[in-house]
């Protein structure tokens, strides 16, 4: 199984470079999303724009590319289309517990539930071909509507990146990631409490600690609601 996983593409090979150029338009929401300080990746509706937000915090994803594949498919009137998904995730294979379950690039459509459930004997032909081509690659295939990105890791995202631009000392800041990690694990609350005084102190402290989770100083579940029971820790590296 190793020998085979070192064969891929997607380990040490060449990846795909986009095959379509997405303009502006006036139909719909586009733009360009900067993926963590690197990348520019363009967009071309508010749905994309929110996908890529979403995947924006993970470590575990460390390249995205836009139109990555063009794909031939016949549809059911006999025709043959051509078919570009939108986006090709690329996953980090050494980072953390669950590298074997997201090992595999992912091909994903980004489409809203309502086109989906309208447009469905349509779109058949073509995912069962995008199917074949991400299995042939070593690849996986999804559909990615509304429930799958405006979830609540997204909700999270969108409160944490007010906090984006903030600065703090770095000293304190070395401080409470240093006691964070000598402790383990620790509710915000107490890691609040631990660190700063007094109102006005807890405050700024309330703005540190967000901006410290949302820049991956810290880590906590963001597929849970934040709130002052958020269990934090700080990630480990290799």
């Amino acid at each position: 199984m190793e020998n085979d996983i070192n064969k891929r593409d997607w380990v040490g090979g060449k990846r795909p470079r986009s095959v379509r150029t997405i303009g502006t338009t006036r139909r719909s929401v586009s733009g360009f999303f900067i993926f963590k300080g690197e990348k520019s990746i363009p967009y071309e509706s508010g749905l994309e724009r929110d996908f890529l937000i979403r995947l924006s915090l993970s470590r575990f994803v460390n390249d995205i590319i836009s139109q990555p594949v063009q794909l031939k498919y016949l549809a059911t009137n006999g025709n043959s289309y051509r078919y570009t998904p939108d986006y090709l995730v690329y996953f980090d294979v050494n980072s953390g517990p669950t590298w074997h379950q997201s090992l595999a690039p992912l091909l994903v459509e980004v489409k809203p539930r309502e086109k989906i459930r309208k447009e469905w004997a349509k779109m058949r032909p073509r995912c069962t071909e995008a199917i074949r081509y991400a299995n042939a690659q070593g690849w996986k295939y999804h559909i990615y509507d509304e429930s799958r990105i405006r979830d609540q890791r997204f909700q999270n995202i969108m409160f944490l990146q007010r906090y984006k631009r903030m600065q703090f000392s770095n000293e304190e800041s070395q401080w409470i990631i240093a006691n964070l990690k000598a402790m383990g694990q620790a509710p915000f609350d107490y890691l609040l409490a631990r660190h700063f005084f007094g109102s006005q102190d807890k405050a700024v402290g309330i703005s540190h600690l967000w901006h410290l989770l949302y820049s991956g100083a810290i880590e906590c579940d963001l597929s849970l609601p934040l709130n002052n029971n958020t269990i934090l820790w700080v990630p480990a590296h290799d």
